[in-house]
């Protein structure tokens, strides 16, 4: 499938990148000294940022293996990430080999990833966008070539809403993402919150502050306004660890929560 390359000169490595920031919670390897020391000084200040971030990769496997033993055969992945195995189309196609991925991300530096770790199977494919425009994402060529919006879409958008500032309207993207989407089909959401760590938020945003994007914490009911029209799966919105899975009374919070949820 196709890969909408982006020069690599034009990846910025003199300031943190979320998403390179992310890639060194999970230990990966494909991050910058900036990154590395941003993401140290948020360890520092909320050391639990690196369990969330392990959580969240784990409710993306456990959600996109639900929607896959439940028929679902495509998927739009927005915010995609550096990628890190298993991605969502080696979780999909362990269910379910014929299932079609469209990843999705506004970072060069994932673009450069795409091609080894994203397209070498069939039925997925990768291009560059910003969720900021979701009618580019929804027009693009590489959507009409794997995504057939008569059948059930599964909409993946994993940590990717808490750096759309409000003025950004992230609920209009939201909106606008899920009116293409036929009923049957299913939102699936992580969002960062400072709910359980409210004193070291403003420690954690001041870091992203000087990256290349802003964290907007949001609330429980921020953050489920976001799933206006769509049926929750059980469990509901919770903590992203808690999703369809059992946790020890005595474990710590983790500010990121996490849902999966049905268009009506």
């Amino acid at each position: 499938m196709t890969e909408q390359g982006f020069p690599a000169g034009e990846i910025d490595t003199s300031r943190p990148h979320p998403a390179r920031m992310y890639d060194y919670y999970l230990g990966g390897k494909d991050n910058y000294e900036v990154d590395r020391e941003a993401a140290d000084r948020i360890v520092d200040a909320a050391p639990e940022v690196v369990v969330g971030a392990r959580a969240n990769r784990d409710f993306l496997q456990r959600a996109v293996s639900f929607l896959a033993e439940r028929g679902v055969r495509q998927f739009i992945d927005i915010g995609t990430g550096i990628p890190t195995s298993p991605n969502t189309h080696e979780i999909a196609h362990s269910v379910a080999p014929d299932a079609r991925i469209a990843y999705i991300d506004n970072d060069p530096i994932v673009a450069t990833h795409a091609g080894a770790r994203l397209l070498g199977t069939g039925n997925t494919g990768f291009f560059l966008a910003d969720m900021r425009d979701p009618q580019t994402i929804l027009g693009h060529p590489t959507i009409s070539e794997l995504i057939d919006f008569d059948q059930p879409v599964a909409l993946m958008l994993v940590s990717v809403l808490h750096f759309v500032t409000d003025e950004e309207d992230p609920r209009g993207m939201v909106t606008t993402l899920g009116e293409a989407l036929p009923d049957g089909s299913y939102l699936v959401l992580s969002h960062a919150t400072a709910d359980f760590h409210a004193e070291k938020a403003g420690e954690v945003t001041a870091v992203y502050k000087n990256a290349t994007a802003v964290l907007t914490p949001r609330s429980h009911a921020g953050v489920l306004e976001f799933f206006d029209g769509y049926d929750l799966v059980e469990p509901g919105l919770v903590q992203v660890n808690h999703w369809q899975q059992e946790v020890p009374e005595d474990e710590p919070p983790v500010g990121v929560y996490g849902a999966v949820a049905r268009k009506r």
